[in-house]
């Protein structure tokens, strides 16, 4: 994936360590400046969303002609430019391969855990957990927004983090306990997480447009949305409003998998769960997570999580186009993700 995370080893000076420094593969809208766009067509992309050049090269020319203001003589030159700019077109899966090995894993602070991911949570993809309460979902969530800031080499992207919290579940503090945990000034991280709450399905999806804005100026390594679905749930209700929920929470989902790939951001969404109508009573987890195959396709990874004894829990890969199924178990602590205890 081109716009995947990517690091190279810079030479220093002699005698100093060698340093990893982070390859921006996005461009940023201002560049069709030079190419003719003028500032106020720009200004009216940006309040739509568009805020690089790759964001308007994936758009449909559908989407961008419901800008206001953007003509479609407009629209059809501004994709003549950016398809210059962007590459779009085939190549071989050895490229892809090589892609792939760039990409960068976020530590979840258990090193069972690490090893069921091969690595952790991927960057450029939606990873998806999903559980009943008390299984871990909100704390790997904060757990997370504090290992995006540690080193390459320590398990990290060396990049800010963005929560966006529908169900009131963010606590500040948590994050101060994970960074003495690993060492980090506790007021320096809690400065490099960006946190909204979500009203409404609504206002959650006008969030994306200024996540988008919020990315293109600095370097982050993290969004995460915790819950994805518990407000289209509640703003939708009845299987009357079923297919229009189903199709905003569509909308919400591709906006956040193009984010992931435009920005070579790690996405982890947390999901609820209801009873399985069609499972056996006796079967050994008789749940299933909402939202149907509108999330299941959206996400790459998925993650189910369940209580196990004590403070431990017990991840197991769902559904992954890499990672074979299998289990791992980890702890809840006062300071996040941590191993398993006997």
């Amino acid at each position: 994936m081109e716009q995947q995370q990517m690091y190279h080893e810079e030479g220093a000076a002699e005698g100093a360590m060698e340093e990893e420094e982070v390859i921006i593969n996005f461009q940023n809208i201002e560049t069709l400046e030079e190419h003719g766009i003028n500032a106020n067509d720009l200004q009216k992309l940006k309040d739509a969303g568009y805020h690089t050049i790759e964001s308007i090269a994936h758009a449909t020319i559908r989407k961008l002609s419901e800008v206001k203001g953007i003509s479609e003589a407009k629209v059809n030159k501004l994709k003549d430019i950016v398809r210059a700019m962007v590459p779009s077109e085939f190549k071989t899966a050895a490229d892809a391969l090589e892609d792939r090995k760039a990409m960068v894993t976020l530590s979840t602070g258990s090193v069972e855990l690490d090893k069921l991911l091969e690595g952790g949570i991927e960057t450029g993809s939606i990873t998806e957990v999903f559980g009943e309460f008390r299984t871990g979902k909100t704390q790997l969530c904060h757990t997370l927004c504090v290992t995006c800031q540690l080193a390459v080499t320590d398990g990290g992207a060396e990049g800010k983090a963005m929560y966006i919290d529908t169900e009131g579940t963010f606590r500040p503090e948590r994050l101060q306990a994970i960074a003495e945990r690993f060492n980090m000034d506790p007021i320096a991280t809690l400065e490099n997480v960006a946190y909204a709450r979500a009203h409404n399905s609504e206002h959650q999806m006008e969030l994306l447009k200024t996540a988008a804005a919020i990315l293109s100026q600095d370097r982050y390594a993290l969004i995460v949305v915790d819950s994805a679905t518990a407000l289209f749930r509640t703003d939708y209700s009845g299987r009357g409003e079923l297919s229009e929920r189903q199709m905003q929470m569509a909308q919400f989902l591709r906006q956040l998998t193009r984010l992931g790939e435009e920005f070579g951001v790690a996405i982890l969404i947390t999901n609820q769960v209801v009873a399985n109508p069609d499972g056996m009573s006796f079967a050994k987890d008789s749940t299933k997570p909402i939202g149907g195959n509108i999330i299941a396709h959206a996400s790459t990874t998925r993650l189910r999580m369940r209580k196990g004894r004590g403070e431990n829990r017990i991840c197991t890969v769902f559904d992954s186009p890499t990672l074979p199924e299998a289990d791992a178990q980890f702890a809840v602590g006062p300071k996040g993700i941590q191993d398993a205890v006997e």
